[in-house]
């Protein structure tokens, strides 16, 4: 049963959110704070992120920058380009200028956050992505 405090998770295909980070704790962490918003999907690796991607439609895709067998900007990308309809946000403990500018003209990420990452901030970063391409 669900607490009446918390809103049930949405039975919508469309209101789910995939996270992709390498850390299992971080992902265990993201997907604590977003579940009860939204149906949340977790990769730890971009390939997995793919697979992930080809199976089912995401509302918004929150990706970790730095991974091992994968860049996360790299990632959001092509991710701007294969679903254009899907909300972008890049996660980092290494935000430079240059990566800034990269993330905005070239995966059109509706925002970027920097580790730690306030679980607060995330669900309010995500919530607000999600009604940028449709209600959540």
């Amino acid at each position: 049963m669900t607490p009446a405090s918390s809103p049930a998770p949405s039975t919508n295909p469309l209101d789910a959110v995939l996270v992709v980070d390498d850390e299992s704790p971080i992902l265990e962490m993201f997907e604590g704070a977003l579940s009860p918003y939204f149906q949340v999907v977790t990769a730890s690796s971009v390939k997995e992120a793919e697979t992930a991607l080809r199976k089912r439609a995401f509302r918004v895709v929150v990706a970790d920058h730095l991974m091992p067998g994968g860049n996360g900007l790299s990632f959001l990308v092509h991710l701007r380009e294969e679903y254009p309809d899907t909300a972008r946000v890049l996660v980092t403990g290494y935000m430079k200028p240059e990566m800034l500018l990269r993330a905005v003209n070239e995966a059109a990420v509706f925002r970027y956050l920097v580790k730690p990452v306030a679980l607060k901030e995330l669900i309010s970063v995500v919530r607000d992505a999600a009604k940028s391409v449709g209600a959540a």
